[in-house]
């Protein structure tokens, strides 16, 4: 159960739900209020099937290429702490410069890909795919309730950018940030200390 719960508000930090609201907002200034419910849900569903692929193809394609388990939580350490720096320094100072701002309805770009199953999303899903602990089943029903809670925060994208101001979203965006720094630094300690543990007993 630690487990799932730290694998959910990882993938929840990293999909970065509150960070997205300005860019979501941007998004959908110009699809008619009564069409943006459906865009957001056909977006996540396109996001969650693109990430769904990466829970169960992940170790296979790590197999396939090689990779020790003790390289995952180093890499994605390394992978958080940009992240997690990012969140902190840049916050959404400059987020609505980043969002194509046609005046059309948005279609897996840029909602689904790369603002819900972004890079960072889909790296994370392979690294704890690779985990000896974690299993695809255990992996999927976090990925479900994660992006649940990311679906309920983006859903309600217009109600929470009016109630917490500019303000307020960018103080979230860096205490989030904070959290992936802890996250990160740990993830690299984990494997280091398996590596170190394979020196020691001469398995490598």
């Amino acid at each position: 159960m630690e487990l799932i719960f730290s694998t959910i508000i990882t993938l929840i930090l990293v999909m970065d739900p509150v960070g997205n609201i300005p860019l979501f907002i941007t998004a959908l200034k110009k699809v008619s209020p009564e069409r943006r419910s459906r865009v957001l849900v056909r977006e996540i569903a396109i996001a969650l099937a693109i990430m769904l692929v990466f829970v169960f193809a992940g170790k296979g394609v790590l197999n396939w290429l090689g990779i020790q388990s003790y390289s995952m939580p180093i890499a994605g350490g390394i992978i958080l702490f940009i992240i997690s720096v990012k969140l902190v320094f840049n916050s959404l100072e400059d987020g609505e410069t980043k969002t194509n701002p046609k005046d059309e309805e948005p279609f897996i770009v840029p909602l689904a890909i790369p603002l819900i199953a972004g890079p960072a999303s889909l790296s994370m899903l392979l690294i704890l795919s690779a985990s000896p602990d974690m299993t695809a089943l255990k992996l999927l029903a976090s990925l479900l309730i994660a992006s649940a809670v990311n679906a309920v925060v983006l859903m309600m994208s217009f109600p929470i950018s009016n109630l917490l101001g500019r303000r307020g979203l960018i103080a979230m965006e860096r205490l989030m940030g904070m959290l992936l720094i802890l996250m990160s630094v740990n993830m690299v300690m984990n494997g280091v200390a398996e590596f170190s543990k394979l020196l020691q007993t001469g398995v490598l």
